[in-house]
């Protein structure tokens, strides 16, 4: 038969517990294993003042944004909402029924003081990463890197052409936080010393962005999250942003490679990257360093109308010349110099000759050089280690790190649908490089809490 109807009752008092309605198998608990805050409280105590009045708990909006993050809610107001309702979130946040939400505006006042004053989000992204290496997911053999473009709040309705923009002109006094820290890193290699070439178009609210076309659609303004990770496991190992141009993403890999030497001791074996990492001055910087560089050549060398490339020479490095198909030789220089600054300087771009009398005899001057007197051929300073990652290209390792790098690019793929970080909240430098910080922490603990999931508890009767 049918039930009475349902009404609620009130009562006096009632016997509730968090801890007993958030399901065992819930993603919070696995993460909340790994959520290591214990050293927050020492590493902010320089930056809070010793009188007024007491500030909300460090610890606590962490794990807020923690949930923001793992969770994909990119908005703080909306946050504050969804912790005041789901008891996962509150009892993550280690707030009690009674306990009150931190309002929006708390956010906002701490991520652009005392955290980014401290480099807070830096330290929390790098304990992460110390647990991941504990855990032993990390052996720092194999290591991937890429980009990946993200959409600043930015558009270009409120932007200026590169004919019209003058940074000289900007008042830092004036200026909102954004413009000065764009012109904090106009020195900076990440920034705006990574290249010379100005943007077609600058932003007024967000200059450091990059306007830029690369998804081959309408152009927009962004930054490019930069992921450094260990092929392992797929654990993020550092991150960094910078401009959305090939010049600022390569030096960042340096950068990153520095760091994690420096931070975890880790040196990898090989780097696994795309073409766009090809270069000669980023090759022979690996190899000088040993570290094998499993990376594509990015090379213009080839030929379109069918002759002879510089591959199809022999290079003969005793002897500082090439040999062509023919069995002869393209030298540099058929002389020795009294003065040595007319001579080599093994530095640039080397050019080697053929003897026009050799080249107008050979049979295979058609094949060669139809349309000159004699061949030339450049080689670059780095040309040694470009011929480096052309032998690894060869090998079956070198298959299976193209495969690894797939890796990355999920990582990428998982930042934009599940943690939905399409477009950035924050302007700045230094808002993207905080929220690439707290979106890779969060990856990583999600990484942490996959693998080594909560165990399961049997519910007493």
């Amino acid at each position: 038969m049918m039930g009475p109807r349902q009404e609620a009752q009130a009562a006096l008092f009632y016997e509730f517990s968090l801890e007993d309605h958030v399901p065992q198998a819930h993603l919070l608990r696995s993460i909340d294993r790994f959520v290591d805050l214990s050293g927050i409280r020492t590493h902010l105590a320089e930056f809070y003042s010793h009188t007024g009045r007491p500030s909300v708990d460090p610890e606590l909006l962490i794990r807020m944004l923690l949930v923001g993050y793992c969770f994909g809610i990119r908005s703080e107001r909306r946050l504050c909402e969804e912790v005041h309702l789901n008891l996962a979130y509150r009892w993550f946040c280690r707030l009690d029924l009674n306990d009150r939400v931190p309002d929006h505006s708390t956010f906002s006042k701490n991520l652009h003081g005392r955290f980014r004053e401290s480099e807070l989000l830096r330290h929390l992204f790098e304990t992460t990463v110390t647990r991941c290496i504990a855990e032993g997911l990390v052996s720092g053999q194999r290591m991937a890197i890429d980009a990946s473009l993200i959409e600043a709040d930015a558009n270009k309705q409120n932007s200026t052409p590169k004919e019209e923009w003058d940074a000289t002109t900007i008042d830092p006094m004036d200026a909102p936080r954004a413009v000065r820290e764009y012109l904090d890193t106009l020195d900076e290699a990440a920034f705006g010393a990574a290249s010379n070439v100005q943007p077609k178009f600058t932003s007024h609210s967000d200059p450091a962005s990059q306007w830029t076309a690369a998804r081959k659609g309408p152009a927009f303004f962004s930054y490019s999250d930069n992921y450094l990770i260990d092929t392992d496991y797929g654990v993020i190992v550092d991150v960094e942003a910078t401009r959305s141009i090939r010049q600022a993403e390569v030096g960042s890999t340096k950068t990153m490679l520095r760091r994690v030497k420096d931070r975890f001791d880790l040196h990898p074996e090989r780097l696994i990257a795309d073409t766009a990492y090809g270069t000669g001055p980023m090759l022979g910087w690996l190899v000088e360093r040993k570290i094998a560089p499993h990376i594509p050549v990015f090379d213009k060398s080839s030929r379109s109308d069918g002759t002879w490339t510089r591959a199809d020479f022999e290079w003969d490095a005793e002897n500082d010349q090439y040999i062509c198909p023919e069995g002869h030789a393209l030298k540099q220089f058929r002389r020795n110099y009294s003065d040595p600054n007319r001579g080599p300087t093994g530095k640039g771009t080397a050019r080697y000759r053929a003897l026009k009398l050799t080249c107008q005899a050979c049979p295979s001057k058609a094949k060669c050089c139809p349309n000159a007197d004699a061949r030339k051929i450049t080689r670059e300073e780095h040309e040694d280690a470009r011929q480096v990652a052309r032998d690894i290209a060869k090998t079956r390792q070198y298959e299976i790190s193209m495969k690894l790098r797939k890796k990355v690019e999920m990582l990428f793929a998982h930042l934009k649908r599940i943690l939905g970080l399409g477009r950035l909240r924050l302007r700045g430098p230094c808002g993207a490089n905080d929220e690439f910080l707290l979106a890779a922490t969060a990856q990583n603990l999600r990484k942490l809490a996959k693998i080594f999931p909560a165990p399961q508890q049997t519910r007493k009767a």
